[in-house]
């Protein structure tokens, strides 16, 4: 994995990159790692040079590549929200798919931003739910609008 470039960024947001990265190192497993905010755009990726793949058409598809996931994101965020209301559930915290060739897990983080992980399917639910809870432990309350700004320029300058 090739890290972010996180040169001129505020420390919050190198930080945050330092933990995504940390996720996917650190947690056997993980393939790729986004957070997006709740309008859906991706603020920060463990992949960043998959960014523009699919628009090049280099690509193989959605197998991780950041852009693919932060759609997929962000799509099951916005379902399991709308079914929790609809059951009158309450707030969704956590929502897991898994594949024959693979699991996504999607975490609520405080803000309304969502923190998705792509993993392999054998992957150890409860050791991925775990990192993920400590990342929104440490990432929840740092994510201000000022930095969701910032984290989402550096994105689309990374484009």
């Amino acid at each position: 994995m090739t890290a972010p470039s996180t040169f001129g960024l505020s420390t919050e947001a190198r930080n945050l990159h330092w933990l995504l990265s940390n996720l996917v190192e650190e947690v056997p497993g993980v393939h790729s790692v986004t957070v997006v905010s709740s309008d859906g755009l991706m603020l920060l990726s463990s992949d960043p040079g998959h960014l523009t793949a699919r628009a090049t058409g280099t690509s193989d598809g959605p197998k991780g590549s950041s852009a693919d996931l932060a759609t997929i994101v962000s799509g099951i965020g916005s379902l399991t929200i709308g079914a929790a209301k609809l059951m009158d559930g309450g707030g969704v915290k956590q929502t897991m798919v898994a594949m024959d060739e693979g699991s996504v897990f999607v975490m609520s983080i405080s803000d309304g931003s969502l923190l998705g992980v792509h993993a392999t399917p054998d992957c150890d639910m409860s050791v991925v739910a775990y990192h993920m809870a400590l990342f929104v432990g440490r990432a929840g309350h740092v994510l201000t609008p000022e930095l969701r700004s910032e984290l989402r320029k550096s994105m689309e300058s990374a484009q």
